[in-house]
C-alpha cells in the first residue's frame, strides 16, 4: 500500500495553483498561493481553500479508490435527496496512486454544535427516504459494497461489560442497558430491507444552519449497501434519539428499524467511550460524551413490546 507523506501548506499550494488558474483562466502569477489551512487537529489530509472550497487528500490506495467512487456515488444520490451533497470542482492525484478532490463548501455548522429543528428533522426524513429511493443496481455498479447486518445481541453482550467498567468509573448507570437477549433477537434485522445507507452520520458530517436546518451530508465515501438501522444509529448519536427516531418514522420506517437503530447506537456509544477511557482507542472525550448522552435520550417508541410482520417494509 502506498503511504502518503504528510502534507504541508506548501505541497498543498503547489496543487492548488494550476487547478486555480485553470478556473480563472488566467495566470494568477501569485508566488504565496491560496489561503489554505487544515480543519483542524488530526485531519492533516483535509484543507479548508480560502472560504468556499475544501481539499481532500486521500491518505492510501483504499481511501483513493472510495474518494473515486464517492465522485460517482454522489451524482447517483443527488437527484433522491432533499440536502445538499457536496460537489467536486476538481479531482484528480496529488501523489502517485493517491486521489484528491477539491470540494465546494456547504454552508453551516454540524450537528455538534447546532440543535436540529423540527424542520430539520423533516429534512433528515427526507434524506433517509431519499437513501431508500436510490436504485440498488447502479450503486452496485459503482462498486458500492454489501455490508452484512451487525449482531445486535453481540453488541449488546460488549457493551454490557463495558458499561460495567464506565460505572466504575462514575461514567454511567448499568441499569439504563435493559436490553435483554430476546429483545435484541427481535430486534435482528430482517432479510430484504437492505438500502443505501451513508454509513457515517456522525454530528460533523451533517450540515446544520443556525435555523436548525439540515444543509447537507458529507462524506459519502464509507457508503454501503445494508441495514438502514445503521443510519437511523448515527442520527441518533449525531442529533439524539428522539429526533433520529422522528425522522424514520416520517420516512416511512416502522418501531423495529427504528429501535434497532436505537441500541446499536447505545451500544455502540458506551464501547467507544469506554474504549477512549481506556486508552484503547482515540477520541475527544467531551465529544464522546455528548455522543452517548444524545443516543441515550429516552423515547417513547422503547415501549413498544410487538411488532408487525411488515412494521419496516418500504411503503
Amino acid at each position: 500500500m502506498t503511504q502518503a507523506p504528510t502534507p504541508t501548506a506548501d505541497t498543498v499550494r503547489r496543487l492548488l495553483r494550476p487547478l486555480l488558474d485553470e478556473s480563472t483562466g488566467r495566470n494568477t502569477g501569485r508566488t504565496g498561493g491560496p489561503d489554505v489551512r487544515p480543519v483542524g487537529e488530526g485531519h492533516e489530509h483535509t484543507w479548508w481553500v480560502g472560504t468556499r472550497q475544501v481539499l481532500r487528500l486521500a491518505p492510501d490506495r483504499d481511501a483513493s479508490a472510495r474518494r473515486r467512487r464517492e465522485l460517482r456515488l454522489r451524482d447517483l444520490v443527488r437527484p433522491h435527496v432533499p440536502v445538499t451533497v457536496p460537489v467536486s470542482v476538481a479531482h484528480g492525484d496529488w501523489a502517485p496512486g493517491l486521489a484528491y478532490t477539491l470540494d465546494t463548501v456547504v454552508p453551516g455548522g454540524t450537528a455538534d454544535e447546532h440543535d436540529v429543528s423540527a424542520v430539520g428533522e423533516d429534512d433528515l426524513a427526507g434524506l433517509l427516504g431519499g437513501l431508500r429511493a436510490v436504485p440498488v443496481r447502479p450503486a452496485e455498479a459503482l462498486g458500492v459494497p454489501h455490508t452484512a447486518p451487525r449482531s445486535l445481541d453481540a453488541l449488546r453482550r460488549m457493551a454490557v461489560q463495558a458499561a460495567e467498567r464506565l460505572a466504575a468509573a462514575d461514567e454511567f448507570d448499568t441499569t439504563r442497558l435493559h436490553l435483554t437477549p430476546p429483545g435484541a433477537a427481535q430486534l435482528a434485522a430482517r432479510h430484504g430491507t437492505e438500502v443505501l445507507t451513508h454509513h457515517g452520520l456522525i454530528g460533523e458530517h451533517v450540515v446544520v444552519s443556525a435555523d436548525g436546518r439540515v444543509r447537507g451530508v458529507l462524506d459519502w465515501t464509507e457508503a454501503a449497501l445494508g441495514d438502514p438501522a445503521e443510519d437511523i444509529a448515527g442520527l441518533a448519536v449525531a442529533v439524539g434519539a428522539p429526533a433520529a427516531v422522528r425522522a424514520a418514522t416520517l420516512a416511512g420506517y416502522g418501531p423495529r428499524p427504528c429501535l434497532r437503530g436505537l441500541w446499536l447506537a447505545r451500544c455502540d456509544t458506551v464501547l467507544r467511550l469506554a474504549g477512549r477511557l481506556e486508552g484503547r482507542a482515540p477520541g475527544h472525550l467531551p465529544l464522546l460524551r455528548s455522543r452517548l448522552r444524545r443516543a441515550w435520550e429516552p423515547i417513547l417508541l422503547e415501549r413498544v413490546t410487538e411488532f408487525k410482520d411488515d412494521d419496516d417494509t418500504p411503503p
